[in-house]
């Protein structure tokens, strides 16, 4: 059983990681052809499900990180299509310049970061409950 203000933080959590997942659907719109078994974008109930971007934050220890404990970003596109190292970085450039934005929205009064950690994007800081 989990506590339900740490179900309510993970909610808001969600809730940023789907509007990022509507930033990026938006700008690279016809950029790849759909991977043949994924529904279109809007066909399901929840945007991980659909369209070219599957946008995920998993918990982390963060063992053998400097920063620590976060959220790990997984940016997954649905495609069969090669995507180059150049795109690959500017989808995650897209996503650190949008979520800096999106943080004190969805999270205000905690000071949380999103950074980059080694390979990945990384939440990370005041991950206390706060008031919710």
């Amino acid at each position: 059983m989990r506590h339900y203000s740490v179900e309510q933080w993970e909610v808001r959590l969600d809730q940023m990681m789907q509007e990022l997942d509507h930033i990026l659907e938006e700008r690279f719109q016809g950029a790849y052809y759909l991977h043949p078994a994924r529904p279109a974008r809007g066909e399901a109930a929840n945007p991980t499900a659909d369209g070219l971007f599957s946008i995920t934050a998993a918990f982390t220890l963060g063992l053998g990180s400097k920063l620590g404990k976060g959220y790990v970003l997984d940016i997954r596109l649905a495609t069969l299509e090669s995507v180059s190292v150049k795109v690959r970085r500017e989808i995650e450039a897209i996503a650190l310049e949008n979520l800096t934005a999106l943080l004190p929205q969805y999270f205000p009064n905690q000071k949380l970061n999103i950074t980059q950690d080694g390979d990945v994007l990384k939440i990370h800081g005041d991950l206390s409950l706060g008031t919710v």
